[in-house]
């Protein structure tokens, strides 16, 4: 049995994964849920901290769930070294940049689900505060992106830019999720260099079959 991959519909985070396996030819089975929906959820019983995506191996007892994408993400990518691609270049330096390029795509990410849920508050309750504060990192995140992308040196974003690396996967799908949660409507006019470079990488096979697709959700609040 291949292992299987606890997500939601919507989720980036398990986008980013997803892409990775499928790109590697990794087996696995999604399954998707809601983890705000108690009752019905099971990510508590693989995850203390209630959160998607999570990795599991139903044919290893002794297998201890893999959580956090960006764990996951190193997971794939140190566990399955010998599959092409490696999604890594092989120089530390170059490889350390693609990681810290994972946790700003992931930290823009972050801010835009407390941004939904802030937003999704009767507007009585809501912390323009807090919503700001969200709004810089989502904003600031973009502007990143966007250097990236215009001093690259060729297809993708680090090195030589010969290299596909889990960088480029994870700022597509944070853009992606910008650009679906139609958050930031002027995004493409303010930044034309990344909506190009990410058009052109949001249109590869396994990004088009992993496009997220929004759930029914059963609460306003985060729970």
């Amino acid at each position: 049995m291949p292992l299987t991959l606890i997500s939601a519909t919507p989720s980036p985070f398990a986008r980013i994964n997803r892409i990775a396996m499928l790109d590697k030819g990794i087996p696995f089975t999604l399954e998707n849920e809601i983890p705000w929906h108690k009752a019905e959820t099971q990510t508590p019983k693989y995850n203390p901290l209630e959160k998607l995506p999570i990795l599991l191996n139903p044919d290893d007892p002794s297998f201890e769930p893999v959580y956090d994408s960006a764990h996951i993400q190193d997971y794939i990518v140190k566990k399955y070294a010998d599959k092409q691609p490696t999604l890594l270049t092989g120089n530390i330096d170059l490889d350390l940049k693609a990681r810290q390029i994972l946790v700003l795509s992931e930290g823009v990410l972050d801010a835009f689900v407390l941004e939904f849920f802030e937003v999704a508050r009767d507007e009585s309750k809501r912390s323009q505060e807090w919503m700001g504060r969200q709004a810089r990192k989502i904003d600031g995140g973009m502007v990143a992106f966007d250097e990236l992308v215009k001093s690259r040196k060729g297809e993708y974003l680090i090195g030589d830019g010969k290299t596909y690396t889990i960088a480029d996967i994870a700022v597509v799908c944070a853009v992606s999720q910008i650009d679906f949660g139609a958050i930031r409507p002027d995004w493409k006019a303010k930044h034309p260099d990344l909506e190009q470079w990410w058009k052109g990488m949001d249109e590869r096979e396994h990004f088009v079959s992993t496009r997220p697709v929004m759930f029914d959700i059963k609460t306003n609040t985060v729970v």
